[in-house]
């Protein structure tokens, strides 16, 4: 971890979701302002709402936090005009840093494994960013910690040169401030249930920190996948990508336990056979909000009539296509369950129906 970035004292988050200009000159101003899509809702009127944060540019909620950390450093005068950046990425968070190095002239090196979708290495590549491997070619297994001690290794004692830490940066957390108040404005305070997935801690714990000033007796539910060790054991190796803490790694600074009501795993199986059942509603969506997304619907119908539960959506499935929608590649890893979809797009429909 480090401690100097973990010391400094994160900017105060904005009072206010800002209005987006009808015509902006930076791909970064596009971020923020995602729709929110009602996916089911019960026969007494609690209802599903998904914030849909791949319409954001690169299609991820990550853009938010690459955006703080770099803006931040700026404005603590470690990152400078031709500077460059190093993080350790699964893909999303690379994207992000990647579109800010672009548009505001930065070189970018992300530490990468085989386990990232092949899509994001490739619009990372497309973007201009180095890709540095901690894992050999054929190797999927996610590698967090390696990708993490060589990130560091890199931007040692290079003049200005940053790496922006993703999962210690206080930065992160505070990039997903503005989802709060786009809830807020966009729901008129009408938010009793917030689940989202626990990664980094950034995006569950950025927004439940700022939405609970603004609505006090929000819930809020997070999910990691089964073998990932924030909410404890067992330890074992998982699909879903851009998500959990994988055995070897540290729990991030950024899990706040006092902000997370109550934590939940979800299996591959479960989370996979979600994304293909939303699929089938004319949505695709990611492998971890899949898991997000299957522990929604399981709670939706017990909650109290007319409550609001909001899932936060953090990419699309289009990056996804040749992995979670792959037969092959799922039955590859014994991952596909026609049984356990089937379930779950019976709930789905059930709901819609409504």
């Amino acid at each position: 971890m480090n401690a100097a970035l973990t010391a400094r004292p994160a900017p105060v988050p904005p009072s206010a979701a800002p209005a987006r200009p009808a015509v902006v000159t930076r791909v970064s101003e596009l971020i923020g302002h995602t729709p929110l899509l009602e996916l089911c809702r019960t026969a007494d009127g609690s209802r599903l709402l998904l914030k849909l944060e791949m319409f954001n540019p690169m299609g991820t909620a990550k853009i938010r936090m690459a955006r703080q950390m770099v803006l931040d450093a700026e404005a603590r005068g470690e990152l400078r005009p031709g500077g460059r950046i190093v993080e350790s990425t699964s893909g999303n968070t690379g994207l992000g840093l990647a579109v800010m190095a672009a548009e505001r002239g930065y070189d970018f090196t992300a530490v990468v494994d085989h386990h990232a979708s092949a899509d994001k290495l490739r619009a990372m590549r497309a973007l201009g960013t180095e890709l540095v491997y901690v894992t050999d070619d054929g190797t999927d297994e996610l590698a967090t910690a390696a990708r993490e001690e060589l990130a560091e290794s890199l931007a040692r004692g290079r003049d200005n040169t940053i790496f922006t830490e993703q999962h210690n940066n206080p930065s992160n957390g505070v990039g997903y401030a503005a989802v709060a108040h786009e809830l807020h404005d966009a729901l008129e305070g009408r938010v009793d249930v917030l689940v989202a997935a626990v990664g980094t801690g950034g995006a569950l714990c950025g927004t439940a920190r700022e939405l609970r000033r603004l609505v006090p007796e929000v819930r809020t539910i997070g999910v990691e996948p089964k073998g990932s060790i924030a909410f404890g054991g067992p330890a074992h190796d998982y699909h879903q990508s851009g998500t959990g803490t994988p055995e070897g790694a540290e729990i991030g600074a950024l899990v706040d336990f006092s902000l997370i009501d109550e934590g939940v795993k979800v299996g591959d199986v479960e989370a996979f056979a979600t994304c293909r059942a939303v699929a089938r509603t004319g949505l695709l969506i990611g492998g971890s909000a899949g898991g997000v997304v299957h522990e929604a619907l399981r709670r939706l119908p017990s909650l109290p009539p007319g409550s609001t539960m909001v899932a936060l959506v953090n990419d699309g499935g289009e990056k996804y296509l040749d992995t979670v929608f792959d037969d092959g590649w799922m039955a590859a890893r014994d991952l596909l369950d026609p049984v356990v979809e089937r379930e779950v797009g019976d709930l789905l429909g059930t709901l819609r129906g409504h």
